[in-house]
């Protein structure tokens, strides 16, 4: 798979109606192999339940069937994306892609879980609008992107939404749960003032999207949540097992879930392969992947050693599923075989370009050591006329970076530079104190560096089509590993790091109960929250104040929590929200 930009959604989203006013969802998660299905009945003709979902998964890619007649009184989900989603591409596929029957085929082939695990085959009919949407993301994807997704490696979960506490857009965006409410006027420095930014000090991508989902969907299962706080009672009462844990996560780039579940996806075959640029960057993120994958299993001993006399349920069942668990073993044994010992993975563009290149043991691939000797000498080449410079023009301070993007170049400070530079030096650009230019000589020696370094990309590829169709037998205890470093980066770097930088007594464990709670005594509570008028939906505070509640009012239950704007009942802008209040008094009353 391509690389995704940063901490930025993966999410491809399929989205299927009926005239019953069904709704299902597929979203499918390319940066963790992870599909999410649900479905539900969509409840408000203004698609609140389907919104809040979108919201959670902020989708790139949006993919419909074409537009039918929508149940009375609704506008059909193609005609919400393009009302609401104008940004998003929505992708129009034929109805025949959305076929249940196929979906779940596909979903007993591709789930790393046993379809009984999943409950598949009892609730097949209750979930065939969500297998037609999953048949067709799939179906998209895999054209789309090339690959072909592999067998017994996504991590499928049904209704997944309703096992956690859902939050509408309004209610996310009014408790500033992601966003400042105010962020436009604050500007960038006022980040910190929300939630998620407050507890954002997760070292990975996968721990700062996992950190999202959780304050989007908290958890309502009261077993869960007790696990993860006896989980942070014992970091914070260990302190060794704690900063263990915060060394062994340091070992891990960013990336790395999405470098673990790169396995879950193959490349299609293409006849008549040529070398060209496309090629030699799949080839090199193949070897990337590779040697992050030796990085992350030899760093496992470690996570053993630290786990090994943990108490918690939580860590204890890690230590069992990962450290104790001999697939991981056999996957680093076969990686030993073909790959070099000292090779590591590396962040300096150069370094990482030259440890891909010798990732393979030399006499394996007699082409590959050819490649590589062409790669050393015009590296070699470059390096012995970047000192050339230095010595004839006087240039003792000239340095010779290199990127992926322009290859090897050279910077001069500008003090070192007497009057104009020679017409030797070409795309000469200031840059702060120095200036960056070349030569036609480096830019030659450039070229050929870059197509010995694509021959050796290509080679080692070839070297390692055996190891990784070995991998990808065993690709289901990889997405383990990525789902487990992702929840270590959120409980440790995030929550645990948060309580360990206050004071003792700043934080309490809370206790949670399916009947009643138990809250401090406060001194005094301050709120201010406001509503203005929406002309997006050429609404007025009152309308829109009546359309949220009548949305509170047909999903609200005795165990709901509801955040009013007490203060603005006072004021006559908020006679609305006066009147919808009391209805839903009344309601819950009734309820009661």
């Amino acid at each position: 798979m391509e690389d995704d930009a940063g901490e930025q959604s993966s999410f491809v989203t399929g989205l299927i109606q009926n005239r019953a006013k069904e709704v299902g969802v597929a979203a499918f998660d390319l940066r963790s192999a992870a599909l999410h299905l649900s479905q539900y009945i969509e409840t408000s003709s203004s698609y609140q339940n389907t919104k809040t979902l979108l919201h959670f998964y902020d989708p790139t890619v949006i993919i419909v069937s074409p537009n039918k007649l929508a149940p009375d009184g609704m506008v059909g989900v193609s005609e919400l994306i393009d009302r609401f989603y104008p940004s998003v591409r929505k992708v129009v596929m034929a109805r025949g892609c959305f076929d249940d029957t196929k979906g779940a085929v596909m979903i007993k082939n591709l789930a790393a879980k046993e379809p009984s695990a999943l409950s598949l085959d009892t609730y097949y009919k209750q979930y065939y609008l969500c297998l037609a949407a999953a048949a067709a993301i799939i179906k998209w994807i895999e054209a789309e992107k090339g690959v072909i997704v592999t067998n017994h490696s996504l991590s499928v979960t049904f209704n997944g939404s309703f096992d956690h506490m859902n939050i509408d857009a309004t209610s996310v965006r009014n408790l500033e749960i992601i966003e400042p409410l105010h962020s436009a006027l604050w500007g960038t420095s006022n980040k910190k003032r929300s939630l998620f930014h407050m507890l954002k000090t997760t070292k990975t991508i996968g721990g700062t999207r996992l950190l999202r989902a959780n304050l989007l969907q908290p958890l309502k299962d009261i077993e869960t949540i007790n696990t993860r706080l006896d989980c942070l009672d014992e970091l914070m009462t260990n302190e060794q097992l704690f900063f263990g844990l915060s060394q062994f996560l340091r070992k891990f780039p960013k990336e790395t879930d999405r470098v673990l579940c790169h396995f879950c996806f193959k490349p299609k075959k293409v006849t008549s392969k040529v070398l060209d640029v496309d090629n030699a960057k799949k080839s090199q993120t193949l070897i990337s992947s590779i040697i992050l994958l030796k990085t992350a299993l030899d760093a496992l001993p470690l996570l053993a050693k630290v786990l090994k006399d943990a108490q918690s349920f939580l860590l204890a069942n890690i230590y069992r599923s990962v450290c104790e668990n001999e697939k991981y073993a056999s996957i680093r044994k076969r990686i030993g075989e073909v790959i070099d010992e000292d090779v590591l993975h590396a962040r300096v563009p150069f370094v990482a370009r030259t440890q891909q290149c010798f990732a393979i043991k030399g006499g394996i691939d007699g082409l590959l050591d050819i490649a590589r000797r062409s790669f050393c000498d015009t590296s070699e080449a470059v390096h012995n006329l970047a000192n050339k410079y230095r010595e004839e023009l006087k240039l003792p301070n000239l340095k010779l970076p290199f990127n992926n993007r322009q290859g090897f170049y050279l910077s001069i400070p500008h003090k070192d530079i007497q009057g104009k530079l020679p017409s030797t030096f070409i795309q000469v650009v200031k840059h702060g104190n120095n200036i960056h230019c070349s030569t036609l000589e480096l830019a030659s020696l450039n070229v050929r560096n870059k197509s010995a370094a694509g021959e050796c990309y290509i080679r080692t590829e070839i070297c390692l089509e055996a190891l990784v169709d070995a991998i990808r037998e065993d690709v289901s205890v990889l997405t383990l590993l990525a789902e487990v470093l992702c929840l270590l980066d959120m409980i440790v770097n995030s929550f645990a790091h948060t309580i360990s930088t206050k004071p003792v007594d700043r934080y309490t464990r809370p206790h949670f109960t399916a009947h009643f709670s138990t809250i401090r005594v406060v001194d005094r509570i301050f709120t201010r929250m406001g509503t203005v008028d929406n002309l997006e939906s050429n609404s007025s505070t009152f309308m829109t104040e009546m359309k949220e509640t009548a949305f509170v009012m047909q999903n609200v239950s005795e165990r709901s929590l509801i955040v009013m704007d007490e203060l603005g009942r006072a004021t006559s802008s908020s006679d609305g929200f006066a009147i919808a209040w009391s209805c839903c008094e009344h309601l819950l009353s009734l309820k009661a």
